[in-house]
């Protein structure tokens, strides 16, 4: 049986890390903020993968967002999934060369599936992943603000097609709502998809944690709470499902 992963997320817009609801962000700090209080080389231990996501609108800087992404690494030995406007094999060459271990692509998904499978050409299934939006039965692309004319379920097979490594599944009424994730969508994804599943939207605490990581063929949990979470909050969740025996990765 696979071990089961814990990932925080961060979400990124022009230089600052935010807090999301429901897809609209607020500014939190930028990247001295960040290493100042929440230490990643020593949280690493709490977490199995950190995903650091680029929702900058218009035109992304992959530059800038490439250059914070290679401080944020430094020294931190867990595995770092970076996007966002991700639009061609060389930004994902950008991403890999700042630190990221695996890409995650959304719009892309949808847009593009051709370069979505020279990526996983270049660089193998595992080193992709694909984030999906969505709402009830809808899903979305460009930072949640586009629906597509596909269901969810539909769109859950199609990526599948695309030979991608996994799937990052987010519920925009959900986020950051800290009222607990979309359990009856995630079973119901759960049941149908083949690809290892990440859930993602609404925890607030380490009961939404188990709730949702205890669900077959759930093989991760995501957080983007940064005010849930900060302090002792990650290190307790990790004990507090260790001691409910989740099948957990070895943390470093």
């Amino acid at each position: 049986m696979l071990r089961k992963r814990i990932i925080f997320t961060l979400i990124y817009e022009d230089g600052f890390f935010n807090q999301s609801r429901n897809f609209r962000l607020q500014k939190v700090g930028n990247i001295d903020w960040l290493e100042k209080n929440y230490h990643f080389q020593d949280i690493a231990f709490s977490l199995d993968e950190i995903v650091v996501l680029n929702a900058s609108k218009g035109d992304k800087d992959l530059k800038d967002f490439a250059s914070m992404l290679n401080r944020l690494v430094d020294n931190v030995f867990i595995p770092v999934a970076a996007g966002g406007g991700i639009d061609s094999v060389a930004d994902a060459e950008v991403l890999f060369e700042n630190g990221a271990d695996k890409i995650v692509l959304n719009s892309a998904l949808y847009e593009k599936p051709n370069m979505v499978r020279d990526i996983v050409r270049h660089y193998g299934k595992q080193s992709v992943v694909g984030s999906v939006d969505y709402i009830s039965q809808d899903v979305f692309i460009k930072n949640g603000v586009q629906k597509i004319d596909m269901p969810l379920d539909s769109y859950i097979k199609y990526l599948e097609t695309l030979n991608i490594g996994e799937v990052y599944l987010n519920s925009i009424e959900q986020d950051g709502t800290g009222f607990g994730y979309d359990i009856d969508t995630i079973q119901r994804i759960s049941r149908i998809i083949k690809l290892p599943l990440i859930v993602a939207g609404g925890a607030g605490n380490e009961k939404h944690l188990l709730e949702a990581i205890s669900k077959e063929n759930v093989d991760a949990v995501a957080t983007a709470n940064l005010f849930n979470f900060i302090g002792d909050g990650l290190p307790n969740a990790r004990k507090y499902l260790i001691e409910k025996h989740c099948n957990l990765v070895q943390s470093a």
